[in-house]
């Protein structure tokens, strides 16, 4: 880019300008990246016949310090001022859960003046899909514990009210995140206005149980943007491991879906995605399964 000689109101050139400019006349707000790590991991089989259950899971890191000591956050932190966001997303990944180079996508801004007890905190989210077989999972010296908690988001009131220029959709969602050791819980409502072609939606936590934070609401939003990405792209993919069954990739669109899919719809529909292998599992008391790899070529022909 060549030096811009424009003069502005008080004579000066932009090298002139930059040169005399006062940082300090706007107060900083702090910026943190928080992620959500999601994953599908099978739970233990009680009936060695039966398919294993498969569960959404969401990484935690308990808090080893003030605010909310002992409770349990995303992981996340502070971003530094010679850093991007996705840089500072993927070193704070590093620095405290071990997990290095995964794919993340950043979700969405959370801006309420008093999201934080410490200071004016400004969060961007992200999320990403793994596959849990495949990480080393360890918590770093600030935070107590980093653990997978087995989360679900069920709408469980709903509430529609027609106005004049369009409607108001209030929904009450649970969330709801265990393991052997703990359980936390939230509700968490949205708000849906619409008036004319101009729709807005808001969340508010009505009571938090054990979420550090205003992190109840990102991850219902997260588990929202889930489900709703995984009907039109290829993300369930990165939860899979190289080569699986169809019948285990139908699993885990279920679990992100908390509902049962019809096996010809979902064959049909995921037809394009997926690539025969020559090869089939090998599991005492089922007959071998043939196993699909991901077809990176796909087309997304919306129907």
């Amino acid at each position: 880019m060549g030096e811009n000689k424009m003069i502005n109101k008080q004579g000066l050139t932009e090298e002139q300008f930059l040169t005399t400019y006062d940082a300090s006349k706007y107060e900083r707000p702090s910026v943190t990246v928080d992620m959500l790590i999601f994953t599908v991991t099978e739970e233990e089989k009680k009936n060695y016949r039966k398919l294993p259950e498969k569960v959404l899971k969401l990484l935690m890191i308990k808090r080893g310090d003030h605010p909310y000591m002992g409770q349990w956050a995303l992981p996340g932190g502070f971003v530094q001022m010679n850093e991007s966001l996705d840089e500072a997303a993927g070193r704070e990944l590093k620095e405290e859960t071990n997990i290095d180079d995964i794919y993340m996508e950043q979700l969405y801004t959370w801006g309420d003046v008093a999201r934080d007890p410490r200071t004016r905190v400004i969060s961007a989210s992200y999320m990403s899909l793994v596959d849990s077989s495949t990480l080393d999972i360890k918590a770093s010296d600030d935070a107590d514990d980093a653990k997978w908690f087995t989360v679900s988001c069920k709408l469980y009131q709903e509430q529609k009210t027609v106005t004049e220029k369009g409607h108001i959709l209030q929904r009450l969602f649970k969330l709801s995140l265990s393991n052997e050791e703990d359980i936390l819980s939230a509700i968490v409502k949205t708000v849906k206005t619409v008036e004319g072609k101009v729709t807005k939606i808001q969340r508010e936590i009505i009571e938090s149980n054990g979420i550090a934070f205003d992190h109840a609401k990102i991850i219902e939003y997260g588990i929202d943007r889930l489900r709703s990405k995984i009907e039109y792209t290829d993300i369930a993919f990165n939860l899979m491991p190289e080569l699986f069954t169809l019948t285990e990739l139908q699993q885990v669109y279920e679990v992100i879906l908390d509902t049962e899919l019809l096996k010809a719809n979902f064959r049909r529909k995921t037809a394009d995605m997926v690539t025969e292998t020559n090869e089939y599992t090998k599991d005492a008391g089922h007959r071998p399964s043939k196993l699909f790899k991901f077809n990176p070529n796909w087309t997304n022909i919306s129907e």
